[in-house]
Order: C-alpha cells, then structure tokens, then sequence
C-alpha cells in the first residue's frame, strides 16, 4: 500500500511511502479492538475510593434505647448503616482495575485500528521536522497547512523530539507520541493520524513481532 509523503505545508513531495499491508491492510478484528480499548480505559481509573463500613465509624458502642416497648424497631450501635452518620454497607474500597491482555492481541488490535483508520483515509504520511524553538504557533501553523487545526489529530515522531512535543503541549486538539507509544485508543481517538517517515519503521516492527 503506497500512500504519498508530504511536506509541512500540506504539498507533495512527489515520494510515496510503504505502508506494510501486514500493519494497514489486515482483516480488522472489532473483538481485539474493543477488549484493548477496554483495558486502556480501565487502566485510566485511580480505584482510590473508599468509603467508611460500620467498624471504621466514630463512636459509641454502646445500646442506644432498649430492646423491647419502645413500638420501633430494635437498634443496637449508633454507627449502625440505618442511621445519618452511620457506616456504609458494602462502600466502595481501593482496588486496581487493572486488565490484562496478551502482546499478540494488543498488536493485532493497533493493526486492526491503523486498517481502519487507513480505509477512513484518516493516515497522513509526512516528512520528518522539527522547530528551531518550541513555540505552540509554528505547531498549529503546521495543523492548518495539513487541514488539521479544527480536527482531533495524533502525531507518531519516530523519535523523542522536544521541539516539536513541547510545541504541541498547549494545544489540545492534537497530540505528540513516539512510535513506542502507540495505542488503539488512540488511534481511534484521534480523527487523523500523522505518521512522520521515520516512525514507519518503528511502527511496522513493534507490531510485526513474533
């Protein structure tokens, strides 16, 4: 699959580059998609809540009116979860939502996003550059040239660049990733991925691992 390279202004270069279709071209599996999306999301979650359960409460112990003749119901403790600052019944606790899934699947799953995103025409391949210093100006400049400034972009760099990540921080229609740093969240996410030309190599050989 041969997709054109362009430059920062959004103009052909007249060079095409080589999307493996091994990475942009397989069978996209939904259920691979759908079970790494659903880790990263749950991976988001702190799981720090916590609510107090009876035994954790502040106070008295002892019976608060007696056991018969009062024409109510019967009640012992005042921490008791019937009464207003009494505990929680099975509150919340921390736990880790945590997920797990094989590296085959979650590579068959960036696949599966990448082929999706390629069929949407929502890939743009673009030559590598940088910014001489970082400013959030140069950065949407290059978004607008490429049809991008009002649209959820990700941009893969092949390598750290702080030029061009630092530039990016204040914008928050667009992020800066490596190519290591690859997500089928993301891709998904994002209405159009940037791959820059030294990324591709990264990109088809993390996935293309056996």
């Amino acid at each position: 699959m041969k997709i054109a390279v362009l430059d920062i202004k959004g103009k052909d270069t007249g060079r095409k580059a080589n999307l493996s279709d091994d990475v942009f071209a397989i069978e996209p599996n939904d259920h691979a998609v759908y079970l790494d999306v659903k880790q990263y999301l749950a991976h988001q979650r702190q799981g720090t809540h916590k609510a107090k359960e009876r035994a954790e409460i502040a106070g008295s112990t002892r019976k608060i009116k007696k056991q018969k003749g009062t024409g109510t119901a019967r009640a012992g403790s005042i921490k008791s979860p019937v009464f207003r600052g009494g505990g929680r019944i099975f509150g919340p606790r921390p736990r880790d939502y945590g997920q797990k899934l094989n590296k085959n699947l979650k590579r068959l799953a960036r696949k599966s996003a990448l082929t999706l995103k390629a069929k949407e025409n929502g890939i743009l391949v673009v030559e590598d550059f940088d910014f001489d210093t970082p400013k959030t100006k140069d950065f949407i400049e290059v978004l607008r040239t490429l049809g991008l400034e009002n649209k959820k972009s990700l941009i893969v760099l092949g390598d750290s660049n702080k030029g061009v990540y630092l530039s990016s921080r204040n914008f928050k229609g667009s992020e800066v990733i490596t190519n290591s740093e690859l997500s089928t969240y993301k891709i998904l996410h994002a209405n159009s991925v940037v791959l820059l030309e030294s990324s591709l190599e990264g990109i088809e050989s993390n996935l293309n691992k056996q």
